[in-house]
């Protein structure tokens, strides 16, 4: 999957993170799921198919 261009996504933080900067941020489109981490949002992110992510979220809910 290539990565998107990430100034065009909308990312949000986890709000019980508050003002932490060590935390991911996630960003959604119709195709994917991107994550990224807070105190580098230049570098490198991790993109998933919303299935995967769905997956993934049911997994560490538990």
């Amino acid at each position: 999957m290539a990565a998107p261009e990430t100034s065009a996504l909308t990312w949000h933080k986890s709000s019980y993170s508050a003002s932490d900067t060590n935390c991911v941020e996630v960003a959604f489109t119709t195709s994917l799921v991107a994550v990224r981490d807070s105190k580098n949002p230049t570098g490198p992110l991790l993109a998933f198919a919303p299935a995967e992510w769905r997956a993934f979220l049911r997994t560490v809910d538990r």
